[in-house]
């Protein structure tokens, strides 16, 4: 066994992600313990912070996905509790949770991200749905992206290629958040970039590509296996690599992040690459992006994990 001691990967929760987590909390165990760690996985429930108290753990590895596990919740708590956790800080996590809120400070940097703008459920209320969809409809050209401000695995996520297909769009967003963020579509590749730190500095993985057979990297693309393509590396030119790597490092710093994150772009016809959003707990399951990046980069999943584990441990 490692001489880490016991690390908890906590796994589950009650977000819509829920089953990813679970799914992304037991790769990660497997991984840790072939490297030689020992492991716990725990749900977040109303035992969970008696026994971390209790019984008190080197670290908390989080795999929560989605409101709770993103939001700066669980780690503010765990920052309470003094127990050293693989990922953001509270702040941070919040900052990035908020897809309007980043791409704020993403834009403040000077990085490219699409236009957009925030609309809250109770704005079409307030002011008539029509009028709101007419004065979207006369700002964006189409095609449009709808999402939720606030969620991942492109729950309640669509595009948008006709004005008769916005209000449905906005109706599966509500469903997930009580904003929509409402962004122009950029036609090009789709690439994630894992960025990792364990103790020397932010570093780029190796890009993948992502090539979903619907044409949309929707939740079922991204967790059924077979009905997208992944190439890990992607198929960019040097000169492109480093131009996607530069700005997921940069979106990593901008935002205050630590440990891993991963940052969603689209890589267009003039190789200009446009941020969409950064996870700070990416999903780790077995169609996920980051371990195809860790492959990529001829490193071990199980060593990575452990070697983050030890930097938090040590900072």
């Amino acid at each position: 066994m490692s001489d880490l001691g016991r690390v908890v990967v906590l796994a589950g929760g009650l977000s819509h992600e829920r089953d990813v987590s679970i799914r992304s909390g037991r790769r990660v165990a497997d991984a840790l313990r072939g490297a030689g760690v020992e492991v716990q996985v725990r749900d977040v429930d109303a035992g969970l912070l008696p026994s971390l108290l209790a019984d008190r753990p080197d670290a908390v590895f989080p795999t929560l996905h989605g409101a709770t596990g993103e939001d700066g919740a669980i780690q503010g708590i765990l920052a309470l509790l003094g127990v050293p956790y693989v990922g953001s800080s509270a702040a941070a996590c919040r900052r990035t949770f908020d897809k309007p809120s980043a791409k704020d400070a993403i834009r403040a940097a000077g990085l490219s991200t699409p236009d957009w703008v925030a609309i809250p459920k109770t704005t079409f209320r307030d002011l008539g749905t029509q009028a709101v969809l007419d004065a979207v409809s006369a700002a964006f050209p189409l095609p449009l992206f709808v999402k939720p401000a606030r969620g991942g695995s492109s729950l309640g996520a669509a595009a948008v290629r006709t004005r008769e297909e916005l209000p449905a769009a906005l109706v599966a967003c509500f469903a997930y958040d009580e904003t929509a963020l409402i962004e122009r579509q950029i036609t090009g590749r789709e690439i994630a970039v894992a960025v990792v730190d364990t103790g020397d500095g932010p570093r780029a993985l190796p890009a993948v590509e992502i090539v979903a057979d619907s044409g949309v990297y929707d939740y079922a693309a991204r967790y059924t296996a077979g009905i997208t393509e992944f190439f890990a590396p992607a198929r960019l030119t040097p000169d492109e690599e480093k131009a996607v790597a530069d700005v997921a490092v940069r979106a990593h710093t901008t935002l205050g992040l630590s440990c891993m994150s991963r940052t969603d772009l689209i890589l267009d016809a003039d190789s200009t690459p446009w941020f969409l959003e950064v996870a700070v707990a990416p999903g780790l399951t077995e169609t996920s992006s980051v371990p195809l990046a860790v492959g990529a980069a001829n490193l071990d999943l199980g060593v990575l994990y452990r070697n983050l584990v030890e930097a938090v441990i040590a900072k």
